[in-house]
């Protein structure tokens, strides 16, 4: 599918820079690694290690591979078409959020993308490879930034680049139930999809770091609070426990007395030797 675009009137025309620098290492990497893929021959092996195979990643913990499956791709063409949209589309919301943004809101988009293929297809076998879903995150992102630029589809068919986003969405919506073809359509939604979330909602990655951390310090605060009185309590029982042998003498106390008197005793050794 080709693209043009023509700015609203009144609007200045679209002159992206040959490569912005986020696009300029994305591109280079990804070709670099179809041309390894391709000179060594062992397309399915690769697939096999580095695409995302559900199954694998729960059974074989191969948690690397809702990563490295944006980087390798099925054919030439799946590259190329790939990297020309992302350069198309990508180069202008670079610009305007800069390397940073636009590198987490890709990686954000693919990942998440691939960990939403895996929730739903856990027991697949069938590699998934190539950047689609963060290209797809990118062409929501797009079409939400910029709603009212024409696209002209096959040189010919002028159309609104949002609704042009919401025509390929509801094609992956009514694909994704249809396993008719070997393309992820499951994938390409999920990428529109976190996308739209991520561009909607408030979120920063700092928050859900220091919510994480919140968490985690209560957890531990509300173990310690629980330890300390067990602990405690198991003090007060040993303490009566040795009043009742000053009074009637080891031999009087029942077997549960006894026991309990040996693991708090063990207990309270063990929590000495750590202090």
């Amino acid at each position: 599918m080709r693209y043009q675009f023509q700015s609203p009137s009144g609007g200045f025309s679209f002159r992206p820079k040959i490569f912005t620098d986020a696009i300029k290492m994305l591109v280079t990497v990804n070709f670099a690694i179809f041309f390894l893929q391709y000179m060594s021959g062992q397309d399915q092996l690769f697939f096999k290690l580095f695409g995302l195979v559900p199954k694998d990643i729960w059974s074989s913990f191969m948690i690397w591979q809702p990563i490295s499956y944006l980087f390798f791709h099925g054919s030439i063409w799946h590259v190329l078409i790939n990297m020309f949209v992302l350069w198309m589309f990508g180069s202008e919301l670079e610009r305007i959020w800069g390397k940073e943004r636009f590198l987490k809101y890709y990686f954000i988009t693919g990942i998440g993308s691939g960990l939403v293929t895996f929730t739903f297809n856990i027991n697949s076998t069938i590699p998934v490879v190539g950047a689609s879903g963060a290209v797809y995150g990118v062409l929501l992102a797009y079409g939400l930034m910029y709603p009212n630029r024409t696209i002209y589809l096959y040189g010919i068919l002028p159309i609104k680049s949002i609704w042009f986003v919401v025509g390929i969405g509801i094609i992956a919506f009514f694909s994704s139930f249809s396993n008719a073809t070997n393309i992820s359509h499951m994938t390409h939604l999920s990428g529109m999809l976190i996308g739209f979330v991520f561009l909607r909602s408030r979120f920063r990655f700092k928050d859900v770091i220091f919510s994480i951390r919140k968490q985690a310090l209560e957890y531990q605060i509300h173990r310690e609070e629980k330890h300390n009185a067990k602990q405690k309590q198991m003090e007060t029982d040993i303490n009566q426990i040795l009043e009742k042998i000053n009074e009637v003498g080891f031999d009087k106390l029942s077997q549960g007395e006894k026991d309990k008197l040996f693991e708090g005793s063990k207990s309270l050794h063990r929590d000495k030797k750590k202090d």
